[in-house]
């Protein structure tokens, strides 16, 4: 059981039957009544994010999943093959499984596998990725870079915004949690 004075960013909880991960939270004492704590919970199934606030003291269940290490092998339509890292055995799953990010999945990466009640919720990918820019408008001579930004096509398939300099063929870091350029890499 998790209680309110437990909560930090990240934990994860049960609340009407699915599994949530706190966001962001604030413990609250008015002048008047009792304490309270407003927190933004993310549903780990369909990624909607809710404002709820509990009573100081409430408690809740920790939701049944289990995380597995495995390696990203290949894409092909909606389905995605992944290597369990221990027992080197193969498994596909479809896009719908596996949440928001599978666009940022690179081959050979190792990722974390979320399930719960058994079946396959998300993937976590680790926080920076390398990916090579593979479609980009070409930069303009006095394009700075502290200017603006433009899209980027990325070697698996996700677009992300990137300053005016970066032309194709470059690589950069991105952080796969906001889904933001991070640096170029040389």
């Amino acid at each position: 059981m998790i209680s309110t004075s437990e909560f930090r960013n990240g934990v994860r909880l049960e609340i009407d039957g699915a599994p949530f991960y706190i966001v962001e939270f604030q413990h609250v004492k008015p002048g008047k009544g009792g304490a309270f704590v407003r927190t933004k919970v993310k549903n780990l199934k369909t990624g909607q994010v809710l404002e709820r606030t509990f009573r100081s003291g409430e408690k809740f269940n920790e939701p049944d999943i289990e995380e597995f290490a495995m390696q990203f092998l290949y894409g092909s339509g909606d389905s995605y093959t992944f290597m369990d890292t221990s027992t080197y055995e193969q498994v596909t799953y479809e896009k719908s499984q596996l949440g928001d990010n599978t666009d940022l999945l690179k081959e050979e990466t190792i990722v974390q596998i979320l399930t719960y009640q058994g079946k396959p919720i998300s993937v976590e990918l680790p926080t920076f990725l390398e990916l090579k820019v593979v479609e980009t408008d070409p930069g303009v001579r006095g394009d700075t870079a502290s200017g603006g930004t433009k899209p980027a096509v990325v070697e698996t398939g996700a677009t992300i915004k990137v300053p005016l300099y970066l032309e194709s063929g470059e690589v950069i870091k991105v952080d796969t949690r906001s889904r933001e350029y991070v640096e170029r890499v040389r």
